[in-house]
């Protein structure tokens, strides 16, 4: 199976795709000046880096900002920053996104929310050069990066469907196209196959982008959209705890050359807001430029093959769902 989807793949890559991407690395994004008034927007993974940024991009238009994230402490000072700097509302949720039971406890009161959920912005992720497990018994980065998302979805589809609006927005990543011959979906431990941290995360994003497959066609027609975004090199804290080489090297390499976060804030809003993409779902953008995503991340068979294990070991089975 494997060998055939390797021969697949093949035919389907184009050098095209990576020279554009490589262009498109240089570009700005475009700006969006509409305000958001009042709007609900949900951000996880809001304290710092990108998700800050970006939360401190949408109050400034009027936004309220609804947080999802790990730490309650730093939770609680970024709303008060918020409040005290744009006298925005925001609220928070706490979260451990490698507890699976974390997950749907936000995931339940997020699909429970009285108030309409405007945009949805997946953002919360880790980056891990050594294989680590979760206490559920899963692969961290996996589990992180890609099956929360999955499972907060699940929880609030039928609320945006309800909804008859909204936007998800997965903050993704190029570094999809290092999952150069797809997902091994039946080694998700990583037993047979090399680990590395570009394969676990580059897998992660591809599940991610496999995910959108699905719900695009599952939002089809109901004014509800779902894309996906690179949010450039910027400069993040994202890889500190892999150790003392891992840091020298990304602050030697990848945050000499990084570009500053407001550009994927700047993204993030006008992927979330302007009303130039009213209609445009299922695609993948660099920053703001559309882009052809790597042909595993477009593999329709795939995308039917993930949802249904995303949905077991997302424990939705135990859950009579």
């Amino acid at each position: 199976m494997e060998r055939r989807l390797i021969k697949k793949y093949r035919k389907e890559y184009k050098w095209s795709n990576i020279g554009a991407m490589l262009r498109n690395q240089r570009l700005d994004p475009r700006i969006c000046t509409e305000d958001f008034d009042g709007r609900l927007v949900v951000i996880t993974g809001a304290t710092s880096g990108i998700g800050l940024v970006t939360a401190q991009k949408y109050v400034s238009h009027g936004a309220k900002i609804l947080c999802v994230n790990r730490d309650e402490r730093k939770s609680v000072e970024l709303c008060e920053a918020l409040k005290n700097q744009y006298g925005a509302q925001c609220a928070y949720m706490v979260a451990d996104f490698a507890k699976l039971a974390d997950v749907h406890a936000v995931g339940r009161r997020l699909a429970a929310l009285d108030e309409a959920i405007d945009v949805l912005i997946h953002n919360a992720g880790v980056y891990l050069t050594q294989k680590t497990f979760t206490t559920d018994n899963l692969e961290m980065v996996f589990q992180t990066n890609y099956l929360s998302t999955y499972i907060l979805n699940y929880y609030v589809k039928e609320k945006f469907i309800k909804q008859k609006k909204g936007r998800i927005l997965f903050v993704n990543s190029e570094a999809h196209r290092f999952a150069v011959w797809g997902l091994h979906l039946d080694d998700l431990a990583w037993d047979r196959h090399r680990y590395s941290g570009l394969k676990s995360y580059g897998a992660a994003k591809t599940a991610q982008l496999l995910s959108m497959i699905k719900l695009n066609d599952y939002f089809a027609g109901s004014g509800v959209t779902v894309n996906a975004m690179h949010p450039g090199n910027v400069q993040t804290n994202s890889g500190q705890n892999n150790g003392g080489l891992y840091k020298l090297f990304k602050k030697l390499v990848i945050d000499r050359f990084a570009r500053p976060l407001e550009i994927s804030a700047e993204s993030l809003y006008y992927l979330g807001v302007s009303s130039e993409l009213d209609h445009t779902s299922g695609r993948f953008f660099n920053l703001t430029t559309e882009e052809e995503p790597a042909p595993p991340a477009l593999d329709r068979d795939a995308a039917e093959k993930l949802w249904v294990l995303s949905y077991e070991l997302g424990g939705f089975k135990n859950e009579g769902k």
